[in-house]
């Protein structure tokens, strides 16, 4: 059995990586309803009883709760963050028998919301230290297929350490596959330095990442909004469950508009719980990872792929009523549901991922396929760009649920609207300094950031060009 390595850098990388474990867990759980330790648990634990007695968080259902993440044959967790405290918090919580200290890189001081300190001071700093625990990850593995890499991109410490560590990967484990996750800043960010924090994380994952999941806080944002909005107008006839991360984190009388972020995080686990789920369940199509990466990305810089999600929502988290399987599929392809602010539909398609969970046949998929084709644009030179996977086993609380993975020219309009708040402020030189007292950061920098990220574009608009959709 394959194996990956997960790397989780700064705030929102430990954030989301922290309800992904979570999330795995109780599905384990809702599956292995006895806690019996079996090969789907294998794939990302292993059976290490840390506590001499008592039963652990109710969400874990017991035995569960005892399992740490795998150390020998599978997913192994690095939990990196220069602020301490939500790595302290996690320790804390519910998830503390999950992970130990061998696997924690913390300092106290943060990045300043500055790259420069991530990638260039920190990243020096702490080099020998993560090559050591990511040799010892790999170690642990009989066949390490690929590393996920979470993080953020407006910050310091996930943009700057969290490329730093994929350039490390790169040059440690060249034959392996990296996923990287980036969560993306909205226009309206509150950290002024973002998009030069965003842009020059841009240039590395341009260059060392095989495939990048774009994912929009803004779009995440609105998804909470509108879930949260049906829910009150009781258009889905639909109620929301104690303790429901689609309105608050711990079962608080607080709304979505007052604390989103566990909401959010929720969905970008939701992604790579999917993501990985043929690696740990039975299915009749199961779709390894790094056939994602084959299929899906055939060029290497343009790797980056439009994930999308029916349902949003986890863990019938939301009593609502299944929504029918060819909905579903037509869900997949609207705006509503795209984890960035894009429109599939509109544009142009490299290739598509269908990843299908639950009791869904082959040929619904191929059926769904054949009736969405004629009002997709694929390039000429792939029409039948399609790759599909299916694991019997559906998310908790619902009876099917699909994930769809699209390489397409969608994805211009966010770097183009990125590229244009990046010079609104390099025009005026702003900022400039906090990031040029740094050693080993230079001007050039920016410059080479930002020309990477304007042949990225011009490469989407060759594409889009052969389809007049420029």
């Amino acid at each position: 059995m394959a194996q990956s390595v997960v790397v989780q850098v700064g705030q929102c990388g430990n954030q989301v990586g922290c309800r992904f474990w979570d999330l795995a867990l109780r599905e384990h759980a809702a599956v292995n309803k006895k806690g019996i330790y079996d090969e789907a648990l294998s794939s990302f634990f292993r059976n290490v009883d840390t506590r001499s007695g008592g039963d652990g968080p109710d969400i874990y259902k017991g035995k569960i709760c005892s399992l740490k993440a795998r150390v020998r044959q599978s997913i192994k967790a690095l939990l990196i963050d220069m602020e301490e405290g939500v790595v302290n918090e996690i320790l804390q919580g519910p998830l503390r028998d999950v992970f130990d200290s061998k696997q924690l890189i913390t300092d106290v001081s943060g990045s300043g919301n500055n790259w420069a300190v991530g990638h260039k001071l920190y990243g020096y700093q702490y080099r020998e230290n993560i090559v050591e625990k990511l040799r010892k990850a790999a170690e642990h593995c009989d066949c390490l297929q690929c590393f996920f890499i979470i993080h953020s991109m407006g910050g310091g410490t996930g943009s700057g350490l969290g490329t730093f560590v994929l350039n490390l990967l790169e040059d440690e484990f060249p034959e392996v596959y990296r996923f990287v996750t980036s969560v993306y800043p909205s226009g309206e960010d509150d950290v002024i330095t973002s998009p030069y924090n965003t842009v020059l994380a841009m240039k590395e994952l341009n260059e060392h990442a095989d495939c990048v999941l774009p994912i929009e806080n803004e779009s995440l944002f609105d998804i909470v909004n509108k879930i949260h909005q049906m829910i009150n107008s009781g258009k889905l006839g639909s109620t929301v469950k104690q303790n429901s991360l689609v309105t608050s984190s711990a079962g608080s009388a607080k709304t979505v508009q007052e604390k989103p972020f566990d909401a959010m995080n929720n969905i970008v686990a939701n992604l790579l719980l999917n993501l990985t789920s043929s690696a740990r369940f039975e299915g009749s199509l199961n779709m390894d990872l790094n056939e994602i990466s084959m299929n899906l990305v055939p060029f290497p810089r343009l790797h980056y792929l439009v994930s999308s999600l029916t349902p949003l929502y986890t863990l019938a988290d939301v009593n609502v009523p299944s929504r029918r399987l060819d909905q579903m599929f037509s869900d997949a392809f609207s705006r509503e549901h795209q984890l960035i602010q894009a429109d599939p539909k509109h544009s142009l398609y490299l290739a598509c991922a269908l990843l299908v969970r639950g009791n869904v046949q082959v040929s619904d998929l191929r059926r769904n396929i054949e009736r969405l084709k004629p009002s997709l644009h694929f390039v000429s030179w792939n029409q039948e760009g399609w790759k599909t996977g299916l694991c019997s086993v559906p998310p908790v609380g619902h009876s099917h649920s699909l994930l769809s993975l699209a390489n397409n020219t969608c994805v211009k309009p966010t770097f183009i609207e990125l590229k244009d708040r990046f010079m609104k402020l390099y025009k005026k030189k702003a900022h400039l300094h906090h990031y040029l007292h740094i050693d080993g950061m230079e001007q050039s920098c920016f410059s080479e950031a930002i020309l990477s990220l304007s042949d990225l574009i011009e490469e989407y608009n060759e594409l889009d060009a052969t389809k007049g959709l420029s």
